[in-house]
């Protein structure tokens, strides 16, 4: 359990706002999966573009918005307003709201939460921070020879020559991120309010107030808790509605006094952020680790980090296969899936949404309820369906929420080459280049994945098929494929040869095989089995 959060005051001024001594962070999930490539929700004055949206749907019978809506108020595409929803679910703070648990058929009766949508589209146009500066500025043109659409901000190499590059140590820190998003809603933090608060009739000062219901929706984008502590709701952090009366609705609040609250709140937790910071570069044994622990990215490895506030990251693997365990990520949520710069690579996914970025040349094996985002400058990339199973899969299924009838795997959807939430301009006319979109891969060429029982000792499960049902086609390719084995195991059972003849027989095709592992590169396969 997370300590309580014990309110501060200053002795000097008898008059300051109590501020908790826990850190406030910026939640991660809605800036770093939560951010679409859409120009149209990219707002010059947010304020301005979402009034009419709450004037229209404020009153208490249309507190939720569908995509149909949503559409004609925006002008956008009703696919676009679509994946708002569906995007705005997989991040969002509140795993009560039934827009969370929706079946994909529902999302559109069900809708959003007025409050929760003005704040996923109010950050929209939040730019995300610059990579760090390099001291030596003809080393970064050697890594960094050209600005490029294809990644954004890092440069015109390829994923594969990015991750020999060893690049990663001049992104962003989850520290230096953190610091950007606070100092990014404290900038905005009096618009924010303006767009939460409700209006008091009659009152000529004051007149704007926050109910406790509108200031817990500010939980979609900060937070108390640190690394390993439970998340404490934002009321029970709050001097105004911590001691309110559970049984009586607690009485509105200036949003003047939240938000000079929220921004001692946040000016406080900006420096003890900056301090560890600064301790970390200082090399301070007393400055703990604000980043993530990254894996090493190297051609021969494969490594994953995890924290219990950040993402899972999977990273440098070349010519090897990675399996991530159910243990690997006890005590985490997995709602959305993102790859991003990969080079020539197979990746089996069931999700209930995933967004593809600036991948060249991969093969994505889906089981997917949403429609897969494909941003960026991606290149020759193909889907196909989902193509193994392992004894829990069903049971995993089910407890996340994904709908094994329900695939759309084949209705990618292609949005902006750039992305216009990164800090750097992009070269001129790239905006107009048209995104490249999937292809299927050809049913002949599909094969199931067979997942090894490596894990002997985890509990077995009730899946003994691929619960995602596969199209006509491919599923015509796979029966034709094992009626042909089928049909040339047995005629090699029958062949009327000689025990000496049987044994050469045997040996040209254990040549033929070996000569097809190299040739195809799944010899990889084997080199995985024999270092587990």
């Amino acid at each position: 359990m997370a300590d309580p959060i014990e309110p501060s005051t200053s002795s000097s001024d008898p008059n300051s706002i109590p501020i908790p001594t826990a850190i406030l962070h910026p939640r991660r999930e809605p800036f770093e999966h939560g951010l679409l490539t859409i120009q149209k929700l990219i707002f010059n004055d947010p304020v301005q573009a979402l009034t009419p949206l709450k004037q229209k749907f404020a009153s208490p019978s249309t507190q939720r918005v569908d995509s149909a809506a949503l559409a004609e108020l925006l002008q956008i595409s009703f696919d676009h307003s679509r994946l708002v929803l569906e995007t705005l679910a997989s991040v969002l703070h509140s795993e009560p709201d039934p827009l969370v648990t929706a079946l994909p058929d529902d999302v559109d009766s069900i809708g959003a939460d007025l409050r929760d949508l003005i704040l996923f589209l109010y950050i929209q146009s939040y730019k995300r921070l610059l990579p760090r500066s390099h001291k030596d500025s003809a080393a970064v043109a050697d890594v960094w020879p050209s600005m490029s659409a294809f990644d954004g901000y890092l440069s015109a190499l390829s994923p594969l020559q990015l991750v020999r590059s060893n690049s990663r140590r001049f992104m962003p820190s989850q520290a230096d991120e953190e610091v950007h998003q606070l100092s990014y809603l404290q900038k905005h933090l009096a618009n924010i309010l303006s767009l939460l608060s409700e209006h008091v009739e009659g009152e000529s000062e004051e007149s704007l107030v926050l109910t406790m219901e509108g200031f817990e929706h500010l939980g979609f984008l900060i937070q108390f808790g640190d690394k390993g502590s439970e998340v404490v709701p934002l009321s029970q952090a709050a001097p105004f509605f911590a001691n309110s009366d559970p049984d009586m609705p607690a009485a509105p609040v200036p949003v003047s006094q939240v938000h000079d609250w929220l921004l001692q709140t946040i000016a406080s937790s900006l420096e003890s952020i900056t301090e560890k910071v600064s301790a970390k570069e200082n090399g301070s044994p007393s400055g703990s680790d604000q980043d993530v622990a990254m894996a090493d990215a190297t051609p021969s490895s494969a490594k994953a980090s995890l924290s219990a506030r950040s993402p899972c990251f999977v990273e440098g693997v070349s010519k090897s296969s990675y399996v991530k365990q159910a243990s690997d990520l006890n005590s985490s949520s997995v709602k959305a899936v993102r790859v991003e710069h990969c080079e020539r690579v197979h990746v089996i996914i069931a999700a209930k949404r995933v967004c593809i970025a600036n991948c060249r040349e991969c093969v994505f094996f889906l089981g997917v309820n949403q429609r897969p985002l494909f941003v960026g400058d991606n290149h020759k990339l193909q889907v196909a369906p989902y193509n193994t199973y392992y004894s829990q899969l069903e049971e995993h299924l089910t407890e996340v929420g994904i709908v094994s009838t329900i695939n759309r795997w084949d209705e990618a959807l292609s949005i902006s080459v750039i992305d216009p939430h990164d800090s750097l301009s992009h070269p001129a006319g790239v905006s107009d280049a048209q995104p490249e979109s999937a292809t299927c891969l050809d049913p002949d060429q599909f094969t199931n994945f067979l997942i090894p029982n490596w894990f002997e000792n985890e509990s077995t499960g009730s899946t003994k098929d691929n619960p995602f049902p596969l199209p006509d086609a491919y599923m015509t390719s796979q029966q034709r494929n094992q009626k042909n084995l089928s049909e040339i195991k047995q005629m090699l059972r029958e062949a009327p040869l000689e025990e000496n003849r049987k044994r050469e027989l045997s040996s040209a095709l254990h040549v033929y095989f070996k000569d097809w592992l190299y040739a195809s590169g799944n010899i990889r396969q084997l080199y995985c089995l024999q270092g587990d």
